[in-house]
């Protein structure tokens, strides 16, 4: 399934960063009951591999369950061997989404330059992640859809809130990467749940 199909089922990708593999199916059960069904796992995580292991193994084609700060090919072939479909990387890096595309994942590489942008279009990237949004506004967005292939998907990253995603999303991005907005080390699953309710809400989907 494409990524666009994916954000077309719910926009939020839903970033784990600093879950345990003990806490990573109670967390996902949540999100699932909610109606997110993207979830990153970042490899700065504890074991963020057991998780991703055991995300995919639990959810299957229902989720698309991939790894965020990914930084070397090693890492993608780890990611994908583990069950995962997704990359995502803080930086514009070409290579690590040949890599993922030549494994048959989807990659969402970093990037905040036009330049940046269009290598990993380049490179084959399925969607863009446009990182750190609270250095970049709607209005460098807005801007971007102008130039970028009609249809690439833009996800801003970093500072996504209840609060901040609606004009990000009237520019016309196609989905948002939710952090701590979402999940902080020992959150529980009533907390999660009540954090993707709000997010869901704030863009009319709850």
């Amino acid at each position: 399934m494409k990524l666009t199909a994916w954000l077309a089922r719910c926009p939020l990708v839903a970033i784990l960063r600093g879950v345990t593999p003990e806490q990573a199916e109670a967390v996902g059960s949540a999100l699932m009951e909610a109606g997110i069904r993207i979830i990153e796992v970042p490899l700065n995580s504890p074991r963020p591999l057991e998780s991703i292991r055991r995300l995919a193994a639990m959810y299957g084609d229902r989720a698309l369950i991939g790894a965020g700060t990914v930084m070397t090919t090693t890492e993608v072939r780890e990611v994908a061997a583990a069950g995962g479909k997704l990359l995502v990387t803080p930086h514009a890096a070409p290579q690590l989404v040949r890599e993922a595309k030549g494994v048959g994942m989807l990659a969402c590489p970093g990037f905040f330059t036009p330049a940046e942008a269009f290598a990993c279009l380049e490179a084959g990237a399925d969607g863009l992640k446009l990182f750190p949004a609270e250095g970049s506004s709607p209005a460098v967005l807005r801007a971007l859809a102008a130039v970028l292939p009609k249809g690439t998907p833009v996800l801003p990253v970093g500072g996504m809130t209840p609060d901040t995603i609606g004009p990000w999303r009237a520019a016309g991005a196609a989905g948002f990467g939710i952090g701590s907005a979402i999940y902080r080390p020992g959150d529980t699953e009533e907390v999660v749940a009540a954090k993707a309710k709000a997010l869901l809400m704030a863009i009319g989907c709850g």
